[in-house]
């Protein structure tokens, strides 16, 4: 497990994330902007710097914008498209399923290209990745497609030399498009991953879980005092918990990212105006019910963006992830 941290030397200059209304040119025409990320059915214009994960709102869509500490720089490499400030990079790539015999070929082939062409930058420590592939729960045992996914994700990380795992999330769509998507955060200085005391670490999960343990930190404390939170639901030690009962497994969760601050030693630790969270809910006839009990828990909470997708275990109805800033 990871030990508490002390507080670094000197700070670097936070990575901004925030949600963001307006059309995406426009946001786009920021000289510091890294991303704009949309979702559902956005219009998300053709650039390097932007993203339409194909996740339904179950609010009003803003875009998740990233904002760097200096002007940005993007290109294309083979699959992956990419920005960076020279202190952060984004990326993303969009694999065709069928173009790779299927899920375990899309993944291996994201992950080769993604570790490689951030191992070889100038920004290549690796913190944070978001994977969304659709109906992540199809299919039973090892023929599940989230195990699936996780095979050709430790291929392809492995291949690539990844030797720390980064923060992520992965998440079902439910468009019926099978494109797996990933993108992430990359950084010229590494981060140091946190691991959750009250949650074994998913890379040790035992084997009932699949062949081929998830491999993800369980969240990521950048050097500038963020916290990058992965994906995180009612998993106490390596089960889950309260089945069928979402009010519960929602306070489960919560009850987790509070252990994550708590260990990853953040100034603030608790959720509030420097926190934003995406929150997947697998039933959107849940959405008022969860948005409810995290407005009672942070009142004052900084963004949430409410979206309906299907969590890596079917027993899971609900699973939030996001950054928490120490800064103002």
């Amino acid at each position: 497990m990871s030990k508490p941290l002390t507080e670094p030397a000197s700070l670097l200059p936070p990575l901004r994330i925030g949600y963001e209304s307006g059309a995406a040119d426009a946001l786009l025409a920021g000289p510091d902007v890294l991303a704009v990320i949309g979702f559902g059915a956005a219009d998300v214009p053709d650039d390097p710097r932007t993203l339409r994960v194909g996740l339904r709102s179950l609010r009003e869509a803003p875009f998740e914008v990233w904002r760097g500490i200096a002007p940005v720089r993007s290109g294309r490499h083979e699959d992956l498209r990419w920005s960076s400030d020279g202190e952060h990079m984004f990326f993303a790539i969009e694999v065709d399923e069928a173009a790779h015999g299927g899920i375990v070929g899309a993944a291996a082939h994201a992950y080769r290209m993604l570790t490689a062409f951030v191992g070889a930058s100038g920004t290549p420590h690796l913190l944070r990745l978001w994977n969304y592939l659709d109906a992540i729960n199809e299919g039973d045992g090892d023929a599940e497609r989230y195990r699936q996914f996780c095979d050709g994700r430790a291929q392809g990380m492995h291949s690539g030399a990844q030797t720390r795992y980064p923060a992520a999330t992965a998440i079902g769509r439910q468009d019926d498009v099978r494109v797996l998507q990933v993108y992430g955060l990359a950084a010229r200085t590494p981060g140091t991953a946190i691991e959750n005391p009250r949650q074994v670490s998913a890379w040790r999960y035992p084997r009932q879980y699949g062949p081929t343990a998830p491999t993800f930190a369980r969240g990521m404390r950048m050097q500038s005092e963020q916290l990058l939170i992965s994906g995180t639901a009612a998993v106490v030690g390596h089960a889950s918990r309260h089945e069928d009962d979402l009010d519960a497994q929602i306070g489960e969760t919560l009850t987790n990212l509070d252990s994550l601050f708590q260990q990853a030693s953040m100034p603030e630790r608790q959720l509030g105006t420097r926190s934003l969270l995406k929150v997947y809910v697998r039933d959107p006839a849940d959405a008022d019910a969860v948005e409810a009990a995290l407005r009672r828990h942070a009142p004052d909470l900084a963004g949430l963006l409410l979206l309906a997708g299907d969590i890596c275990r079917r027993e899971l109805l609900v699973e939030v992830d996001g950054v928490h800033h120490a800064g103002v």
